[in-house]
């Protein structure tokens, strides 16, 4: 319903609307399919959901050269990148002039800048390529090491499952209506919301350092993913102490700071024309990005509107952050949780937004909380060296040998051959009493 919705909503001749009518014809298919099927969520629904919404309208859309404006703003980045040494146009003046992303960016638009208007070249196929590429590496981490690597008995067969469960779970999130309309059309979010599952991914696992330089790299490409800077370093510090933190924040600032200073320093106005001032609203030229949400309505209906939700930004990033100090996130999914709060936030409050962006939020709730069922999101906790296998398997046992005035409470469970040799001396016992008695009672009669 959502893309038929898209469809029949958007203007004629434009990417949204061809997204809308092909993508309802794909996923009408994917629900026949469904029906059909008696597994929930099966992979061949995602196949066909995702060939049907994401496949077929990129392809017709590369073929007839019908894009988002965002593809041309990323190739015009990389081109004034390379000649200029600035993604940012020190003059812009309509729409299509400003590049509100971060440096990082323009490296979608090199393929275009090498082999011209070639349809594999666009900046567009290069953002699916990105987002797969990130999507695939979170599936692997996950999937690789862990009970996900090895299920539940530590078997083979348990890393396969993990993996087909781990490739039908990303299907699904790309046959997603907020992930596969981007993907089709070129926007430039799912790379960045691929590298944020990535980096949770590795936060997951505990690998602090490789998470941070992954946020980082989503740092390097849009302002969204800077708040996930300071959520994963909390969490990390929860769980694996100041040390991991501080290598997460150190591997994710230094690349971030490393990459945007330079174009700061090349022409620090035009930096700040292009990725401060536009999309928050504040220059003279007003963003295309204008949906009628929150923030939007406060500046058309207040006099001082862009004064106050840029007050209630900076409010809601205060209290967020405050939240991270008093109550740390203890899991990934709480973290992601925390992390889609603050986006939403941002989100509704933004004079400048659109409705598109709710794919951080919806993302990030959806993608942690299908891969915490597949692998226990909790650290590790090794067993002592010299403790008996049983003790592992019952609370009880591990509450009897941890406290001195329950232990020896509970016995070790003892083997069948145990029981039966500590009951047969009572057996034999009973037997030969009961013979005694029958030879008094025979004694007696005879006397």
């Amino acid at each position: 319903m959502s893309a038929l919705v898209v469809g029949l909503a958007s203007p004629d001749h434009t990417s949204q609307k061809v997204w809308g009518l092909v993508g309802a014809a794909g996923y009408a298919c994917a629900a026949l399919v469904a029906a059909r099927s008696s597994t929930p969520w099966a992979r061949t629904p995602a196949v066909v959901a995702v060939t049907g919404a994401a496949a077929v309208p990129l392809l017709y859309l590369s073929v007839i050269g019908r894009a988002q404006m965002e593809v041309g703003v990323v190739e015009r980045a990389a081109e004034l990148l390379f000649s200029t040494g600035t993604p940012y146009n020190p003059a812009p003046h309509a729409v299509r002039d400003f590049n509100p992303y971060l440096p990082g960016m323009a490296l979608f638009g090199i393929p275009h800048l090498l082999f011209g208007d070639t349809p594999f070249a666009s900046a567009r196929v290069w953002f699916l390529v990105g987002f797969l590429a990130a999507v695939a590496g979170a599936v692997r981490v996950l999937t690789r090491g862990g009970a996900l690597a090895t299920g539940p008995s530590g078997t083979a067969h348990g890393a396969t499952r993990g993996a087909t469960a781990g490739l039908t779970g990303a299907l699904w999130l790309i046959a997603c209506p907020v992930v596969a309309l981007p993907l089709s059309i070129g926007g430039v979010d799912p790379p960045v919301i691929g590298l944020l599952c990535l980096a949770l991914a590795f936060t997951q696992r505990g690998h602090a350092g490789r998470a941070g330089l992954v946020v980082g790299v989503a740092a390097i490409l849009k302002w969204t993913a800077w708040p996930a800077i300071p959520v994963i370093v909390a969490v990390l510090a929860l769980r694996g102490g100041r040390r991991a933190a501080f290598r997460c924040a150190a591997a994710s600032t230094s690349l971030a700071g490393l990459t945007i200073t330079p174009a700061m320093l090349v022409d620090i106005s035009a930096f700040y024309q292009n990725v401060v001032l536009y999309p928050l609203g504040l220059g003279p030229t007003a963003s295309s990005a204008q949906s009628p949400l929150l923030g939007y309505l406060i500046v058309l209906l207040l006099p001082h509107g862009k004064a106050v939700t840029t007050a209630l930004i900076a409010l809601s990033a205060v209290g967020v952050g405050a939240s991270l100090l008093l109550r740390p996130p203890r899991s990934t999914v709480a973290a992601a949780d925390r992390l889609a709060l603050g986006l939403l936030l941002a989100i509704a409050l933004s004079p400048a937004t659109r409705i598109g962006y709710a794919v951080y939020p919806i993302v990030l709730i959806a993608w942690p909380r299908f891969t915490a069922r597949l692998s226990a999101d909790r650290p590790a906790t090794p067993h002592p060296a010299g403790e008996p296998p049983y003790h592992r398997r019952t609370v009880a046992s591990r509450l009897c040998t941890a406290t001195p005035a329950t232990a020896g409470l509970l016995s070790p469970p003892r083997s069948p051959a145990g029981r039966d040799a500590r009951r047969r001396p009572h057996r034999e016992h009973h037997e030969t009493g009961a013979r005694h008695s029958v030879g008094a009672d025979d004694s007696r009669r005879a006397g």
